[in-house]
């Protein structure tokens, strides 16, 4: 164990901390998709794209982040920098013109998942592809810890994230706006999961493939199979939802 800020990252030191990202799973998928364009949201160092570049032979590599703190260091990687808020602002994007987005570790830190989810589908290429990995609330841990009066590791209220999730939650989501429930223009290809507490990589990474849904860190990829019409925009006002979700300037 060692000391740290509640809610900024784990005290175990025996976990390997880099299966939280499922860096392996990004390179197995990048291995059979051909891409022209990819995004990453949220992108850090920069560590996804590369992974992404190097295993899907993508030259076009997109890395976006609200501030300005990596852009020498994803420059120097051949990577083009976009700063802007994806939770307020239109994404700089043609309609249908990537055609792999990486949103990883990056959902639980956002209030505006219909407005995000809005520019990732508008902005997706018909036949693109959207790779989303959270923390998974309903992990083996948490529901240990919750047994004790404890809630979910990766959700305090001292920490960065802002939202839960667990796999149920979002294939609801992504099915009832997208998968058919009001429209059918996407389809969830595959899920996955990775990273175990409290156990190290050697027996993490098989429990978490033989098991996902009880893994730390859960991932989807998700491909849109025809036009989108602004579905993640119009649920919150069909539903009503008591929450000032931004949706665009009206």
């Amino acid at each position: 164990m060692r000391k740290v800020v509640p809610g900024s990252t784990s005290r175990l030191t025996i976990v390997d901390h880099n299966e939280t990202y499922g860096r392996h799973i990004l390179k197995h998928i990048a291995k059979k998709i051909k891409a022209d364009v990819c995004v990453d949201l949220g992108c850090g160092n920069g560590d996804d794209l590369e992974n992404f570049r190097e295993f899907s032979g993508c030259k076009n590599l997109i890395g976006v982040d609200f501030g300005r703190w990596n852009s020498d260091k994803l420059e120097n990687k051949g990577i083009k920098v976009e700063n802007f808020d994806i939770e307020k602002e239109n994404f700089p994007f043609e309609n249908n013109a990537i055609d792999f987005i990486i949103a990883n570790q990056v959902m639980e830190h956002c209030k505006e998942i219909y407005w995000i989810n809005n520019e990732i589908f508008r902005s997706l290429k018909i036949g693109g592809y959207l790779f989303i990995g959270v923390p998974n609330i309903c992990s083996l841990h948490n529901r240990i810890l919750n047994l004790f009066g404890f809630g979910p590791s990766q959700w305090k209220s001292l920490s960065a994230h802002v939202r839960p999730f667990s796999k149920r939650d979002i294939i609801q989501f992504y099915t009832y706006i997208g998968g058919g429930g009001m429209s059918k223009f996407l389809e969830i290809k595959h899920f996955y999961g990775s990273q175990f507490y409290p156990f190290p990589k050697f027996i993490a990474r098989p429990l978490a493939t033989i098991l996902p849904n009880m893994a730390f860190s859960i991932f989807f990829l998700i491909q849109k199979v025809s036009k989108y019409e602004n579905e993640f925009l119009e649920f919150p006002k069909k539903a009503r939802l008591e929450t000032n979700f931004w949706v665009g300037k009206t």
